[in-house]
Order: C-alpha cells, then structure tokens, then sequence
C-alpha cells in the first residue's frame, strides 16, 4: 500500500509539511510506503476548460502542466492520497487550487480513476479559516467518489511560524490517528 502527500504550501519545511509528517509516522508503523511531494514554487496552471483533456480522455492536462500532470500521475498510482495546504485568506493556497480543479476535471473524464482510493485533507491555520479550507479538499474527494476515513477531530493544526504547529498537541494527535485510520481502511479495501 502507498499513500502520496501533495504539500500545496509555498514553504518547504514548513507548518504543513510537519502535520503531514506526523500522518506519515503512523501510515509507515503500519507498513505503508510513503512519499511527499512539494507543489508550491513549480510553475502551475488552472483549469482554463479548454477541453483537451476530455477530449483526449487520459487524465492529463494538455496546456503545459508537468507538475500538475506528475502528481495526477502520483494520485493514480497511490491507494490513499493526501493533499495539504495552508489556510491562506480562509482558503487553499492557489497552487492546491489549480490541482484540484485541473485534476478533478481531467481525471472525472477519463474514467474516474480516482474512485474508491482513501483521501484526508491536512490543513494548517494560524486563526481562522481551517474548515473553509478542509472542506474545498474534502470536496475534491466526494465529487472525485473518494473515501474520507475520520479521525479524532477535525485535521486542522494550528501555527504562524515555521515549526509552531509542534506546539499543537491535539492536532498532531488527530493526524497520527489519521493516519492510523488510513492504513486500517486501506487495508480493507484492499
């Protein structure tokens, strides 16, 4: 089994990449391979419907978008995705944007082939706006037939500052049960 973690955070290192991390611990004690890759600062487009991609039915946006592409490429392949992102004005950032829209439209009209794989959103606040942003990708994996395991509250870690999202205790809790609960659906729908 192996899940793949889409950091949409501009900041490598960063808030984000840490309450991923901490699902990943839980994911490999249970013996599921992992991989993170790093969205912000490659040069992604959104979806502009020009249609290419339904035309050509294989998943893929056709106005050069290789980092777009790759991480579809990743999602495909994987049984549970994660995809993470700052809060940034009470949403995802932009580059997490462009992946949903590009890869949900491409992916919806070659088949689907996102269905029935295990998805979590990781977001990452310093205030407010966390639920906004972990339901625009929760959304992502309902309208994509995903399945969203749950955890012990809702996976939003809370921190400004690079490394203050160590000090949230109940939010690195709820994302090692997280992925303790990722592994364990996996497993059954496997």
């Amino acid at each position: 089994m192996k899940v793949v973690a889409i950091n949409g955070s501009p900041r490598k290192g960063g808030n984000t990449e840490l309450m991923i991390k901490e699902a990943f611990k839980t994911l490999e004690e249970e013996g599921v391979d992992t991989e993170l890759i790093h969205l912000g600062g490659k040069d992604v487009k959104g979806c502009t419907a020009c249609g290419k991609c339904r035309t050509a039915k294989d998943g893929h946006c056709h106005m050069e978008n290789d980092a777009i592409n790759a991480c579809i490429d990743k999602m495909v392949e994987a049984d549970g995705i994660i995809l993470g992102s700052p809060v940034y004005f009470s949403d995802i950032t932009t580059e997490m944007k462009a992946l949903i829209d590009v890869a949900g439209y491409a992916t919806r009209g070659a088949g689907n082939p996102l269905r029935r794989k295990v998805g979590a959103a990781a977001v990452v606040a310093r205030r407010a706006g966390g639920m906004t942003a972990f339901d625009s990708i929760n959304r992502f994996f309902l309208i994509g037939e995903m399945i969203i395991p749950g955890s012990t509250y809702w996976n939003v870690g809370y921190g400004k500052e690079k490394g203050d999202v160590l000090n949230d205790e109940e939010g690195l809790k709820t994302m090692r049960n997280l992925g303790t609960n990722m592994a364990w659906l996996m497993e059954k729908l496997g």
